[in-house]
């Protein structure tokens, strides 16, 4: 896999992240090609990665292997129509939320490309990510897939097209709620006296342990909550005030929401 052809359309901070990935990981960097608008990004990236830059879409996606369409929704339409004809044996992955393989395949009129729809998140920047995937393509493109994902984080599959959608709302989107709580947190923190600073590193590093423990413990969320949630105690005094205020009903309307919107841009 190290010696694959890989192309990034977009030079963008996911971009990034993945080629970051892919070089900690032995992957030989003249073998990845960025192509974006943006001359001084491309510098950038060169400077930091060693790897083959251009403007040219065309000229980006001639002998790879697989291209990694690494643009916005918004911007998904024109890259298609950008890229030419396509080649069978290339496999095509789109990170655009809430487009779907059929819309992708709509815009190139060519049925037979091997496509994988992929929602990564943020923390790939840090090579924590989690990446969701989805495709009917071979093992083959399916492999390439797993294998650049994997390089910056954690990768997943699913069966149907349609949780996709949930994955953004959840996955995708998911580290903002979690800022949102540090935020918050800091603030209040502030409120009580703390200086800024300090209130920002106990929100900071208890999100980081509080992760950690869920990751590795092999506990879920709603039994570690209950044991750091004493009878009587500052915990449930807090928990008791926030259910009242109505977090639950808030965070699982925001999600709701987060996965309508994605089946909109679909």
């Amino acid at each position: 896999m190290k010696d694959l052809k890989i192309t990034f359309i977009g030079a963008g901070n996911m971009a990034e992240a993945l080629v970051a990935g892919l070089i900690n990981h032995g992957h030989i960097a003249k073998n990845i090609t960025l192509s974006d608008v943006s001359a001084e990004r491309l510098h950038t990236m060169v400077q930091k990665f060693d790897v083959q830059t251009t403007s040219n879409n065309t000229e980006a996606i001639a002998g790879a292997d697989t291209v990694v369409l690494a643009v916005k929704p918004q911007q998904i339409e024109a890259i298609l129509t950008s890229l030419g004809a396509l080649v069978e044996t290339t496999t095509f992955i789109s990170i655009a939320a809430g487009k779907s393989i059929a819309s992708l395949q709509e815009k190139v009129m060519q049925d037979h490309i091997a496509w994988v729809r992929a929602m990564p998140n943020t923390p790939a920047l840090l090579g924590a990510g989690m990446s969701v995937l989805f495709s009917q393509a071979a093992t083959t493109h399916c492999d390439r897939a797993t294998y650049i994902f994997n390089c910056a984080g954690e990768t997943a599959w699913v069966k149907k097209e349609h949780m996709m959608n949930a994955v953004t709302a959840i996955s995708g989107s998911g580290p903002a709620y979690f800022f949102l709580l540090a935020e918050l947190m800091q603030g209040a923190g502030e409120t009580l006296g703390l200086p800024a600073e300090l209130a920002g590193k106990l929100a900071a590093q208890t999100a980081l342990g509080a992760g950690k423990m869920l990751k590795e413990s092999g506990r879920s969320a709603a039994v570690l909550r209950e044991q750091v949630s004493s009878p009587g105690g500052t915990t449930l005094a807090a928990l008791d005030c926030m259910f009242e205020k109505g977090i639950a009903d808030a965070v699982r309307s925001g999600v709701r929401a987060a996965d309508r919107r994605s089946r909109e841009l679909s």
